[in-house]
């Protein structure tokens, strides 16, 4: 094939696409309007879903809900379809456990799961507020993308799981029993997520959990 400059024809690996903006009903970016350095654990809550390959070339999908202050993983889900549900119940996990606080800005992309109307309806009940990054804008959400990304190499390693259940039992040990409280992150002073939030109940005595507060 070399002598004849042939090449062969590889099938594009396939990836499955997590976000679907079109005819949804965007609700304004409120990332813009708030001082990070002057927000409260609680206060923004940033979501996100990804993919995990299973074997024989099946998926399955994990939505979370990440502090933006402390960065812990205050709520997830896994399932294998995409659907309202999916975001929906890792919103719940986190409200139930108190982890959510009113009034917190509640930010994604525009993913048709986050502008569902029994999704809004769980803010609304909630007194939640919902925000959406800018189309073609994943910025607001690098945090969601940067713990992906630490979480695929960490743990996935470019493999694929056996099935969904062990998919379960692999997130969970990874979010609850590593990530959230042994995982150390140079941007919080080299703690992990669950050991920032108590330092900053500490330090301000239960008042305000202002992030750079911590630091002064």
């Amino acid at each position: 094939m070399k002598e004849q400059q042939l090449r062969a024809i590889q099938p594009r690996r396939f990836k499955p696409k997590t976000t679907d903006s079109s005819g949804v009903k965007a609700a304004p970016n409120l990332l813009a309007e708030v001082k990070i350095e002057e927000c409260a654990v609680g206060k923004i809550i940033i979501g996100d879903i990804t993919y995990l390959p299973l074997r024989g070339g099946k998926w399955c999908y994990l939505a979370v809900w990440q502090d933006k202050v402390t960065r812990r993983i205050v709520g997830w889900s896994l399932a294998e379809t995409m659907t309202a549900e999916l975001v929906i119940s890792a919103l719940q996990k986190a409200i139930k456990k108190g982890l959510v606080k009113a009034g917190a800005v509640i930010h994604s992309d525009r993913g048709s799961q986050y502008a569902s109307t029994s999704f809004r309806e769980l803010l609304r009940r909630n007194c939640l507020r919902q925000s959406m990054a800018g189309k073609g804008n994943c910025y607001d959400n690098a945090q969601a993308e940067s713990f992906f990304s630490r979480f695929k190499t960490e743990l996935i390693e470019g493999g694929a799981f056996e099935d969904i259940e062990q998919a379960k039992s692999e997130v969970f040990s990874y979010i609850e029993g590593y990530y959230n409280r042994v995982r150390l992150h140079s941007a919080l002073g080299y703690l992990s997520p669950m050991e920032f939030e108590v330092e900053l109940k500490t330090k301000n005595g239960g008042a305000k959990e202002s992030f750079y507060s911590t630091f002064s």
